[in-house]
């Protein structure tokens, strides 16, 4: 056999081996947690009556905390005047800022180191997305970040 197919069938048996021990459970599980929010002007506390909707998606790293984050919205009754991440609170409760954003305007990017205690609010279902506009100062638009399974 020549060496290129020496090197195939190595890498081959690597694939296979691969997959066995993936199978198997032996390789390490993904160690990121993602959440969603549907992002809508019923989910405000007090709910308004604007068509605004968007939708927040976050990605943490469990072992260094550090969460990625996008943000993604349209219909507001204006331009964003600010945006964040609020908690701890439960669908229904307000609670204050946990993650401002440099730039409210869809889409918002970025990613941030969190606390243990924050990772553990957000793992609990306690944070929520906010998009705020000059016709609604409280919010326009809310999702609460929820684990997806």
């Amino acid at each position: 056999m020549n060496r290129y197919g020496t090197l195939l069938r190595m890498a081959l048996v690597a694939g296979a081996a691969t997959a066995v021990l993936a199978g198997c459970g032996m390789m390490s599980r993904s160690n990121t947690a993602s959440f969603s929010g549907s992002m809508n002007a019923a989910s405000q506390v007090p709910p308004n009556m604007t068509r605004g909707s968007g939708l927040a998606e976050a990605w943490l790293n469990k072992d260094t905390n550090v969460l990625k984050y996008k943000i993604v919205y349209t219909g507001l009754s204006g331009p964003a005047t600010a945006a964040h991440f609020h908690g701890p609170a439960s669908a229904g409760a307000n609670a204050g800022i946990v993650l401002p954003f440099a730039n409210p305007a869809s889409p918002i990017e970025g990613q941030a180191t969190l606390t243990p205690a924050q990772a553990a609010d957000l793992m609990a279902g306690k944070w929520y997305a906010n998009v705020h506009t000059a016709a609604n100062p409280g919010g326009e638009i809310r999702g609460q970040l929820l684990p997806k399974m």
